[in-house]
């Protein structure tokens, strides 16, 4: 018994049995309308008799160059495509162009290893959607030189790439001028500072050394509010959460509510203002009386808990992005944000 298998018959093969060109087999199969229906009959007879298939759809894409997919990097492991509320609905909105277009998703996770670039390089897409990285991020550089349409979701910008986000430093002062209304003890629940993702307090950190653009614009949009308020963002207490996690929080929240005692804290997700809304309630704290908490997204949760957040649309930035990579022009202006003030804050 043999273990090789059989030869793929070609279109050569099938154009000789047929009495016609290859490349009216080609038509018959790319653009049958410039076919006559007798011959496009009998070749499609031909080679379901004797079993082809189709052109080799690799070798088209090569001479098409056009691989029919959009590659999104994540910069995370893979299972943060499905955990994480955020990345789901913005993806949600990548995956309705791809619908719409009859274009193809390629996940392309990255992780910091010396493998990225390789991987990101390699993919067989006609575009690429980056979710936000830190700046040294070495497939910045890939991305840049690919010769194909980058978009680029809360940063950083890159040469040739297309920039599609909120103003995370405008949302923040706003959120933060409603919830430290009042305040004596104000405090930040922050997303990760770097790709290290330690979880840790910190008073007053320079938000300019955040590798993060997200995490760096939203906390220098506190600070800025802090000022105007007179309030010394050099004594901010700022937890740092290692994911945007409600249960992953808890631990950090525990670890702000009994060392720093604040009446109010500024989440940068709806995710991390559940976990200090679990945590207030958990120590039989008034919300807002006692502390005051905020959010951002918007997300379904938001309005069931009374939580006060900064509504945006990861769905709608999801499509603009996909749209960017697909070589259509997005907006030109930043994704639209609006606070949205809710019981939580006083």
């Amino acid at each position: 018994m043999s273990n090789h298998a059989p030869a793929r018959v070609t279109m050569a093969e099938v154009a000789r049995r047929s009495g016609v060109s290859p490349m009216t087999v080609s038509y018959c199969y790319n653009q049958p309308d410039r076919v006559a229906p007798e011959t496009l009959r009998r070749v499609l007879e031909v080679a379901a008799a004797v079993g082809y298939l189709g052109p080799d759809p690799t070798a088209r894409s090569l001479r098409r160059r056009h691989n029919g997919a959009i590659g999104v990097v994540l910069g995370e492991h893979l299972e943060y495509a499905f955990e994480d509320p955020q990345a789901r609905r913005f993806l949600a909105g990548v995956a309705e162009v791809c619908r719409e277009r009859g274009t193809g998703l390629n996940l392309i996770p990255t992780t910091g290893q010396d493998g990225d670039v390789e991987r990101v390089r390699s993919a067989a897409v006609d575009g690429y959607i980056l979710w936000t990285t830190v700046e040294t991020d070495p497939v910045l550089s890939a991305l840049s030189g690919a010769g194909k349409p980058v978009a680029v979701q809360g940063g950083p910008a890159i040469p040739g790439g297309r920039l599609i986000g909120i103003d995370d430093r405008a949302s923040a002062a706003a959120l933060a001028a409603r919830t430290f209304s009042g305040a004596r003890r104000p405090a930040v629940l922050s997303f990760p500072f770097d790709r290290d993702r330690r979880a840790r307090l910190e008073i007053g950190p320079d938000a300019g050394l955040i590798e993060f653009p997200i995490t760096r614009e939203r906390l220098a949009g506190v600070y800025d509010h802090c000022r105007e308020a007179g309030i010394d963002p050099a004594s901010l207490p700022v937890a740092v959460a290692a994911r945007n996690d409600r249960a992953d929080a808890a631990a950090m929240v525990d670890t702000l509510l009994g060392t720093c005692e604040p009446d109010a804290v500024v989440a940068m997700s709806d995710q991390l203002a559940f976990a200090v809304l679990d945590a207030v309630r958990h120590r039989r704290l008034r919300v807002p009386g006692d502390v005051a908490v905020a959010g951002w997204d918007d997300g379904p949760d938001a309005e069931r808990e009374g939580l006060t957040t900064i509504a945006q649309s990861l769905f709608d930035q999801g499509r603009a992005c996909a749209l960017a990579a697909l070589g259509d022009s997005p907006p030109g202006t930043p994704a639209a944000w609006s606070l949205v003030a809710r019981a939580s804050t006083r």
